[in-house]
């Protein structure tokens, strides 16, 4: 029997290339990081931990409207496998699947979420990649227990190359699985595609 599903947002990232805060860039009448977890929590996600950098208060004052955990990370140039230590430590054992979620991809689905958290639920031990077009892309699901593989020098990668055998794919016509944003360029074709949703949906 499987224990609950959490997430951690990773949302400690300096945004260099962006040139300003990405996580509270305006996004559909509300911030880029509001809008991720809007699409966590609506997908089902049990327990949220919001990682955010040493310096970002303003980005924890936002998070803190929703129903989430705040944690910092102590490295303020620390990569995404440091966040995502820092989110794990905060986890409560009940957990037994977490998704991995970057700040930078705003427009999944919480179809996705929830369809992620089926198949968790269906297939415990093993890591489940969201895939659109026969592109992998984010957020991924990882078992507990292989989470806490992560080691002081260990990435992600090197969870998902250590045995093919555990990984599956859920293919979804969700495009905002290999949305991100990481230049003035991407965040602008992020609102473009957003507003083009919302048409449809409409």
């Amino acid at each position: 029997m499987t224990g609950r599903v959490g997430a951690i947002l990773l949302a400690a990232g300096l945004s260099r290339r962006m040139g300003t805060c990405k996580q509270l860039l305006p996004l559909g009448g509300t911030t880029v990081i509001t809008r991720c977890l809007e699409g966590l929590l609506a997908g089902g996600a049990e327990e949220v931990i919001v990682v955010v950098g040493p310096q970002g208060e303003a980005v924890a004052e936002e998070a803190r409207r929703h129903p989430v955990r705040i944690v910092r990370t102590t490295d303020p140039h620390g990569d995404m496998a440091c966040s995502v230590r820092t989110g794990r430590a905060a986890l409560p054992p009940t957990v037994s699947g977490v998704l991995i979620a970057p700040c930078d991809h705003p427009l999944v689905l919480p179809a996705t979420v929830a369809g992620l958290l089926a198949a968790h639920r269906r297939d415990p031990r093993a890591i489940i990649i969201p895939s659109h077009g026969g592109r992998r892309g984010h957020p991924t699901c990882f078992p507990r227990g292989i989470l806490d593989e992560l080691d002081d020098t260990g990435t992600l990668r090197d969870l998902v190359r250590r045995d093919p055998g555990r990984l599956r794919h859920l293919e979804t016509e969700d495009q905002g699985v290999v949305l991100d944003m990481d230049t003035p360029e991407d965040y602008r074709h992020i609102v473009t595609v957003w507003r083009e949703l919302k048409v449809v949906q409409e």
